[in-house]
């Protein structure tokens, strides 16, 4: 059985669709435009379209676009990274049309009334505030700004307040006609409905639109320089994130290293920092590691909090793990236990068809090549090797930087 279906619209607009048993249907625009094709005098500006999306299309007021899907008991929604803005959308099945109209009239017929978007930036601004009160939050982006520092990664999705409040609407409709072309957007489909009408409804509001192709390439960051730096915000605990670079999405190594993460410091209590740091020695309620690929780099973060004594025993049993990692193959056993957990996560994450849905239109952008189905990542989980992961350790986890809130 195939696992999804593909098309291409005469415009460039690709799509991808899963075809499952439920009376729920699910829906995204991915475009491939985030935070980091901002240029120097735009900072903010890609987070602040995804809020102005629901501001008002030449069709539809604002309160008419949040009400739309909102009153059949669907929802809308977007959300913005470095390197996309998502619109995405739950209905009933019988509803799924409804939900691609509206997410093709935000996309593309958006109008940023001024009045609108004054208002919003009152929110954004808020929102920025609330973030800035969470150190918890706010170290990642402070830890990501200094380790691609200069590069298009090297400043945070938010933006600033000072700036959020001189933008236009002239300067939301110029970033999106540069950004948001045809030839750089994915429409995901899931739900009880045939690969021929998820096309056929795809190609009725999206294969409108005029096509458009990209005229810039995203530039690589420069080298890598481990930096050690600590920084006083007078919080309660000492907030520390240890990490570095890491492997870009279309990279080789790129799942053994993820595998090597979730044994690290993955979401289960039996992670090798959760067992020696918060249930062996008491010194953590939060420690966690994560895996973050980007098109060209990727970013590889320890994240912990404790009493500002417990800070440096801490970073001393962190470091005693990646020496680990790095110097020691896993055992047979341990390996084995490693990649079941891992592709138990994998399967029981694909069992929500909305991050299913989310997660094949953001592979569908980024590959050059077919799509893994379930079944292919789990066959190349199992065929990893303790030397590899070894291999993976030793290049990723030395030389890491060091970022200390106190």
């Amino acid at each position: 059985m195939i696992e999804f279906h593909t098309y291409t619209l005469p415009n460039g607009i690709r799509g991808i669709h899963r075809q499952v048993k439920s009376s729920v249907a699910h829906c995204a625009l991915v475009i491939n435009a985030g935070s980091r094709d901002e240029q120097a005098d735009q900072y903010g500006l890609a987070h602040f379209v995804e809020h102005a999306f629901f501001k008002g299309t030449e069709h539809r007021r604002a309160w008419q676009v949040n009400c739309r899907l909102e009153n059949l008991g669907g929802e809308l929604n977007a959300f913005t990274t470095k390197e996309d803005t998502t619109l995405h959308a739950t209905t009933l099945r019988g509803d799924f049309a409804k939900a691609a109209e509206l997410i093709a009239d935000i996309a593309f017929h958006s109008t940023f009334p001024a009045r609108e978007l004054d208002r919003e930036k009152e929110v954004i601004c808020d929102e920025i505030n609330t973030y800035k009160d969470s150190p918890a939050d706010l170290i990642y982006d402070t830890f990501e700004d200094l380790l691609f520092e200069g590069s298009e990664l090297g400043h945070n999705i938010l933006g600033r307040k000072a700036s959020l409040m001189h933008y236009k609407s002239d300067d939301l409709q110029r970033f999106t006609a540069r950004t948001h072309t045809t030839d750089q957007m994915v429409f995901s489909t899931i739900g009880n409905f045939s690969v021929k009408t998820a096309e056929a409804i795809a190609n009725r509001y999206f294969g409108r639109q005029p096509a458009t192709r990209r005229a810039f390439e995203r530039i690589a960051p420069g080298p890598y320089r481990a930096f050690e730096k600590s920084l006083t915000k007078h919080t309660h605990q000492t907030h520390c994130i240890i990490g570095g670079r890491a492997y870009g999405i279309g990279e080789r190594n790129r799942l053994p290293l993820a595998l090597v993460v979730n044994l690290l410091g993955g979401p289960s209590a039996n992670s090798l920092l959760n067992v020696s740091i918060r249930e062996k020695h008491g010194l953590s309620y939060n420690i966690e590691a994560t895996y973050t690929p980007y098109g060209d780099t990727g970013i590889v973060a320890i994240y912990f909090s404790s009493d500002h004594a417990n800070a440096d025993r801490c970073i001393e049993l962190i470091e005693r793990e990646l020496k680990q990692l790095r110097t020691t193959p896993l055992t047979s056993r341990r390996l084995s236990m490693a990649k079941k957990q891992f592709i138990a996560q994998l399967a029981i994450s694909s069992e929500s068809n909305e991050s299913y849905m989310l997660g094949t239109g953001k592979s569908l952008l980024t590959s050059d090549g077919p799509i893994d189905t379930m079944e292919e990542v789990c066959a190349k989980i199992e065929a990893l090797t303790a030397r590899q992961l070894t291999e993976v350790s030793e290049e990723i986890f030395t030389d890491l930087s060091r970022l200390l809130y106190r």
